[in-house]
């Protein structure tokens, strides 16, 4: 097969304002396919991710995050310090390098710092200028601040999930920051094709709490035309029985099962060998089954414990089953599907080390995705940025690092 060994974004210039999660990742699938990104931080005002665990060695430090380094994959970190004028006409300069500027600022800050977008497009007028923030930029709300924990709750996530005796229960991680980005890579991706054809950029608002809510589609078209209001159900589903997840031999293994028609509930009893309670008659139709499902589940159980969560995965999918083994972390860098497809990459990151980065999840036909830089503590590629993208002499960048504008600690 014939590869052009070019990249998708190769030759896009990014300047990436953003903090946390949202933008970092969305810049971070450009970064793998070929764009120069250059991530602004601060030591001043360190962004939340590098705040948070967990951390090498467990010992907490700005540069021993795992979020910071997975997030940032293949970008030059350059340590800037806006609240400076010098830092400012920096950024500015950097703009005019650039082809997309994204920022996840609360609205407004970036005009603040005079470098919104009115300003970005005085300074290069087919800028493709990017701000995803939890609201958006206008409306009621667009001042209230959050982050995807609070965006899941508010989306309405945190509603459905739960068991059905007890509370709504917060959604396993910050769901929205997991969702808003592959929203905005295909909305940048649209904008570099628009530029392509007319030469113009234009300016992208994204608010993750409206990209999330379009997840809920099926709660919010059973409300609009049933009047039910969804709520929690555990892992049981209104349209299969059995549906959870089951104890297998061994220390704390689980397999998820689900069965949805008669048809899989016959290939399901075959499955696990048609014990006499499979054929009793309140088990014989799906309505049934919901009606008792408690019973259920316990008979099931108990049929799983018997084997080990890859024994019963393997059954139930050479029946026609849907089920799979709950993996944990150890599982994953095991999984020979995985290895196979060379989803985990090893890189050297200059304070944590010789760690595992996850690749893309996507393989091109005519073109190759590339893993190639950990991503940089703050300030790594202070030098680079200012010699290489902007040209700076040694006197210049002494000027600001001795102004506090580049810092390196």
């Amino acid at each position: 097969m014939n590869i052009d060994r070019k990249q998708v974004f190769e030759g896009i210039k990014v300047i990436d304002f953003s903090w946390v999660a949202v933008g970092p990742q969305t810049t971070k699938v450009l970064a793998e396919h070929g764009a120069t990104v250059v991530r602004i931080e601060s030591h001043r005002r360190p962004e939340n991710l590098r705040t948070v665990p967990p951390f090498k060695d467990s010992k907490p430090s700005l540069d021993h995050g795992a979020y910071a380094s997975s997030y940032n994959t293949n970008k030059y970190g350059l340590a800037l310090n806006l609240a400076k004028p010098s830092g400012q006409k920096i950024a500015t300069r950097l703009i005019e390098w650039a082809d997309i500027v994204l920022e996840s600022f609360s609205p407004g800050v970036m005009k603040r710092l005079g470098l919104d977008y009115e300003v970005a497009r005085r300074i290069k007028p087919d800028i493709i200028y990017c701000s995803t923030t939890f609201q958006g930029q206008y409306g009621p709300h667009a001042l209230f601040g959050g982050l995807g924990f609070h965006g899941a709750a508010l989306a309405g996530f945190s509603m459905l999930t739960g068991y059905t005796a007890g509370e709504p229960a917060p959604a396993h991680t910050a769901y929205l920051d997991y969702i808003a980005p592959w929203y905005l890579v295909i909305a940048l991706i649209a904008a570099l094709e628009r530029r392509r054809k007319t030469g113009h950029g234009m300016y992208i608002d994204q608010a993750q709490y409206e990209a999330s809510v379009t997840f809920l589609s099926p709660a919010l078209l059973d409300y609009v035309v049933n009047g039910r209001i969804m709520s929690c159900m555990g892992n049981r589903d209104p349209y299969a029985a059995p549906h959870g997840i089951y104890p297998c031999r061994g220390s704390d293994r689980w397999v998820a099962i689900s069965v949805f028609t008669d048809e899989e509930w016959q290939a399901f009893d075959e499955a696990i060998g048609n014990p006499e309670w499979a054929r009793y008659p309140r088990f014989g139709t799906m309505l049934g089954r919901k009606e008792n499902e408690d019973e259920l589940d316990q008979l099931v159980a108990s049929w799983t414990i018997n084997y080990t969560a890859e024994q019963v995965m393997s059954l139930m999918q050479s029946k026609g089953v849907a089920a799979g083994v709950v993996n944990s972390a150890e599982d994953l860098f095991n999984d020979p599907q995985l290895k196979y497809r060379e989803h985990f990459v090893y890189l050297q990151q200059k304070v944590v080390g010789y760690r595992a980065y996850q690749n893309e999840a996507i393989k091109f036909s005519k073109t190759h995705q590339r893993l190639w830089k950990a991503g940089p503590n703050i300030g790594e590629d202070n030098e680079y940025v200012c010699k290489e993208i902007l040209n700076l002499t040694d006197d210049d960048i002494s000027d600001l690092v001795a102004e506090d504008v580049i810092t390196a600690e």
